[in-house]
């Protein structure tokens, strides 16, 4: 009698055990949009830019799901972040060292990249009047297909790529 109990008792221990392993397996499926970061160096700062990186999917990004002429949170989520560790040019125009959030309008032919002050917010929250700069950089149609949205930071500056599109964005010393 004594047995069966304890055999039950370690019966039912086990089939607890098995549906927590399962409803924490479950838990771990990947992210629609996993978060990345891109580091790098550009005009003598240091320059970290923190995004989440949607897919493709089959989808059509830049005019469809990423409509021109209107303001892109330029990643998912979370506002994508830039940090630079010291003043730089960004196209030529002066940006203080800070954390910024990076939004674009995206265009045809050319682009709106906007360094907000407000870093820390959701990526729909944008205010135009937090803009610390905004710059135009010329889209170009990319080597190979980007599944998923990245950045990166080249000696040159930084380099947004996704879908058929990159569109790099000049960083050099500030004067």
């Amino acid at each position: 009698m004594k047995n069966a109990r304890i055999l039950n008792s370690l019966a039912l221990l086990l089939v607890g055990l098995l549906i927590s392993a399962t409803a924490w397996a479950q838990d771990a499926k990947p992210k629609a949009s996993p978060a990345a970061t891109a580091t790098g160096k550009a005009g003598g700062a240091a320059i970290t830019i923190k995004y989440g990186s949607p897919s493709v999917k089959g989808r059509t990004i830049w005019g469809d799901l990423v409509p021109y002429g209107e303001v892109w949170r330029s990643g998912a989520n979370e506002a994508t972040t830039v940090t630079v560790d010291r003043d730089v040019m960004v196209e030529g125009k002066k940006l203080p060292a800070g954390t910024y959030s990076l939004y674009t309008i995206p265009g045809e032919d050319e682009w709106t990249v906007i360094f907000n002050k407000t870093a820390k917010q959701w990526g729909t929250q944008y205010d135009e009047k937090q803009d610390a700069l905004r710059v135009t950089a010329k889209p170009q149609k990319a080597t190979s297909m980007s599944e998923r949205l990245a950045y990166e930071v080249t000696d040159k500056g930084i380099v947004l790529r996704w879908e058929n599109l990159e569109v790099p964005v000049a960083v050099t010393a500030a004067k």
